[in-house]
């Protein structure tokens, strides 16, 4: 498999791959209601986009109050490191902006992943688009 390529960018400049990977991920794999997959927040977060062979494959944002989410990964990229390549670019321009941490609404089968980077989970399991979550949260210090 080739190497993709993974960078910053923004709703306005790659609103179509963004839009691309969540729908093939969340909407369709996984069945998330499309009403609650857009929302108001997409404009003004800095977002992460992995294309491979032209294609999009993983995307990831970051919003102004330092909360990741819409983190997904194609299902044929999973496994390959893609996901820990999105969330550095994402914790790292949470470091440029000044934050001293972020934190981020985990699927519970999702949470040993976010464990490995140095998250911690805090509070109950609670249910988004019908899939049970846990918060978590790491710090940047």
């Amino acid at each position: 498999m080739h190497k993709p390529e993974v960078f910053l960018t923004t709703w306005s400049t790659d609103r179509p791959q963004l839009e691309h990977v969540r729908r093939e991920v969340f909407i369709l794999e996984q069945s998330v209601p499309e009403d609650l997959e857009w929302d108001d927040e997409d404009p003004v977060c800095v977002h992460v986009l992995a294309i491979l062979n032209r294609e999009p494959v993983g995307t990831g944002r970051l919003t102004p109050a330092g909360k990741i989410g819409r983190v997904a990964v194609a299902r044929r990229c999973r496994g390959t490191g893609l996901g820990r390549q999105i969330m550095k670019l994402l914790t790292d321009a949470a470091r440029h902006r000044g934050m001293t941490e972020v934190r981020l609404s985990a699927q519970l089968s999702a949470m040993p992943f976010y464990e490995k980077l140095g998250f911690r989970a805090e509070g109950e399991v609670f249910e988004e688009a019908g899939i049970p979550h846990r918060n978590m949260r790491m710090s940047l210090g």
